[in-house]
C-alpha cells in the first residue's frame, strides 16, 4: 500500500500553524485614533440659530434646474434644495413637480429651525416658481410677501445671436 505523501513543510508555513486564526488587527494607537475620527460628532453652526420665526425664501428658478434657500432676516441659512440633492437628473430637474418637493424639503429643514413665516424671493424664468410658492405655503409656512427679483437689464449686454430652426 502506498503511504500518503505529506506535504513540505517549510518554515514560514510552521509559524502560520502556530498562530491562531484572527482577523488582522492593526496596531492599538492606530485603531483608536480611527475610530475617534469616525465617531466625532459633527461641529453645526446652524445649531445655534434656533427658534427664528420669520426668514426669505430665495426660489432661483432657471431652465435647467431649481434651487430654494431658506434664511433669517440676516441672510444666515436655515435649510437649502435643490433638483439634485433630490435625486432628480436631467430634464426632470426642471419641472414644476420638482420645484415642489424642493420647495417641502427645504421647509422641513427650515421648520426645524421654527420658522413661521416668510417672505418669498423669486429669480429667473423656469417653471418651478409657482408650485415652490403652493408648496411652502401647504407645508405651514405663512408667506407674508412675494417678491420678483429677477435681474432685468436696461439695455446692458449684447444678446446672444438668435437660433435658426
Amino acid at each position: 500500500m502506498a503511504e500518503p505523501k505529506k506535504a513540505k513543510s517549510s518554515p514560514k508555513a510552521a509559524k502560520d500553524a502556530a498562530k491562531p486564526k484572527t482577523p488582522a488587527e492593526a496596531p492599538v494607537d492606530a485603531a483608536l485614533s480611527l475610530t475617534d475620527e469616525i465617531e466625532k460628532p459633527k461641529i453645526i453652526k446652524a445649531k445655534g440659530s434656533k427658534n427664528v420665526t420669520s426668514g426669505i425664501a430665495h426660489v432661483l428658478a432657471s431652465f435647467n434646474n431649481t434651487i430654494v434657500s431658506i434664511t433669517d432676516r440676516r441672510g444666515n441659512v436655515l435649510g437649502w434644495s435643490s433638483a439634485g440633492k433630490c435625486g432628480f437628473r436631467g430634464s426632470k430637474k426642471s419641472t414644476a413637480y420638482v420645484a415642489q418637493v424642493i420647495a417641502q424639503d427645504a421647509a422641513r429643514q427650515a421648520m426645524s429651525h421654527g420658522l413661521r413665516e416668510a417672505e418669498v424671493r423669486l429669480n429667473g424664468p423656469g417653471t418651478g416658481r409657482e408650485s415652490a410658492v403652493r408648496a411652502l405655503q401647504a407645508m405651514g409656512i405663512e408667506v407674508t410677501l412675494i417678491i420678483d427679483v429677477t435681474p432685468v437689464p436696461h439695455n446692458g449686454c449684447r444678446l446672444r445671436k438668435a437660433r435658426r430652426v
